[in-house]
C-alpha cells in the first residue's frame, strides 16, 4: 500500500524524493501526478489526517475511515454554529449547494474566490466561547473541511510553490460507494501486506478505528498470528516466513512525517526509547530521522 502523509505539503515531496533514484525529478513528477494526471489525491484519511493516496484507493479510504469522520465533523460544525447563534443546518445546506455549484463552474478556486460567488461563506461564528482559546471560524474554513472529509471536494494546486500550505479546491471526482466493512478489510489487508507484522494496538492506532472494527477486518482477510517481542502480531495469510535482510549495511535519511517512521504505535523494535521524546511529538508525529540498518539512530 502506497501513501504519504500530506499534513505538511513539503513532506509529500521529500518522502517521494527519498525513494527516487533520480531525486532531482521529485517536484516535477509529484506535481504532475497530483495535478495533471490526477493519479494521486490529497485527502483526509486515517485518524482524520491528510494523506496523499493513489486515486484507486480513494473509495476504499473514504468508506473505511472517511464516512465516520465526516459525520462527526458535520455534526460538530452544526453544533458549534448553533451554540454561537449562527444560522441553522438548512441555511448551511443552501450555502453548501451554492458553493459546490460555484466550484464546479470555476474548476479550481480558493475559499476567498468561492466567497465572491457565495458571500455567505464569509460569515463568522465564535467557537469555544468563554474559554482561553476562544476564537472565530469562517463558514468557508469549516465547511470546506467537512466537504473534504465527505469526499465532495479535494485540494488542488497550492498557492505559490510546492511548500505552500494554502490550496485551491476542486470538486472531487466521482467514486463508487463501498460497503464499510469490506473497505476496512481491503485497507487493512493492503497495509499488512506491506507493513506487517503488526500488533492489534498498532492497527487500532494507525487506522483510528474501534478495536471491534480492527478485529472484524482481521477475521475477514484471514490474517494469521505470529509471536513478537511486543506480544501477538498479525500478518496476511501465508506471510509468516522469515525475510532475509540486505546483504550490505545501509543508511537512510527520511523526512518529517515519513510513513516508515510513523507506521506503528509500538516502535521499540526500530527506535530506542530515549530517542522517542526528541523525535516524536505528543500526537505521534515524527521529525526527520537518520536510519542505520533498519533502526532509527538520530
Amino acid at each position: 500500500m502506497r501513501y504519504r502523509h500530506g499534513s505538511d505539503p513539503a513532506a509529500v515531496y521529500l518522502a517521494v524524493g527519498a525513494r527516487l533514484a533520480e531525486s532531482v525529478k521529485t517536484v516535477g513528477e509529484t506535481e504532475r501526478a497530483l495535478y495533471d494526471d490526477r493519479v494521486l489525491v490529497r485527502m483526509h484519511g486515517m485518524r482524520h489526517t491528510v494523506f496523499v493516496f493513489p486515486a484507486d484507493l480513494v473509495a476504499v479510504v473514504h468508506a473505511s475511515t472517511g464516512v465516520t469522520v465526516a459525520a462527526r465533523e458535520r455534526a460538530s460544525l452544526v453544533k458549534d454554529m448553533a451554540r454561537a447563534g449562527a444560522p441553522d443546518a438548512v441555511w448551511l445546506a443552501e450555502v453548501e449547494e451554492s458553493a459546490l455549484a460555484a466550484l464546479g463552474r470555476r474548476g479550481e478556486a480558493t475559499a476567498s474566490e468561492l466567497a465572491l460567488d457565495e458571500p455567505r461563506l464569509r460569515e463568522r461564528f465564535v467557537y469555544s466561547a468563554g474559554k482561553s482559546y476562544e476564537g472565530f471560524h469562517t463558514v468557508s474554513t469549516r465547511l470546506l473541511k467537512v466537504l473534504g472529509a465527505e469526499g465532495k471536494v479535494v485540494r488542488g494546486r497550492p498557492l505559490g510553490s510546492w511548500t505552500s500550505s494554502q490550496f485551491r479546491w476542486a470538486v472531487a471526482p466521482a467514486h463508487p460507494e463501498l460497503d464499510v466493512a469490506e473497505a476496512q478489510a481491503d485497507l487493512l489487508g493492503r497495509w499488512l501486506a506491506v507493513c506487517g507484522p503488526a500488533t492489534e494496538d498498532d492497527l487500532k492506532w494507525w487506522t483510528g478505528w474501534k478495536v471491534t472494527d480492527v478485529r472484524r477486518a482481521l477475521t475477514a482477510i484471514g490474517a494469521e498470528t505470529v509471536a513478537l517481542d511486543e506480544g501477538t502480531g498479525w500478518v496476511t495469510a501465508g506471510d509468516d516466513e522469515p525475510v532475509a535482510g540486505p546483504a550490505e549495511p545501509w543508511a537512510a535519511l527520511l523526512p518529517a512525517l515519513d510513513p516508515t517512521a510513523m507506521g506503528w504505535r509500538q516502535r521499540d523494535w526500530y527506535l530506542a526509547p530515549e530517542l522517542r521524546p526528541p523525535l516524536f511529538d505528543r500526537s505521534g508525529n515524527v521529525g526527520p530521522t537518520v536510519w542505520w540498518n533498519g533502526r532509527v539512530v538520530g
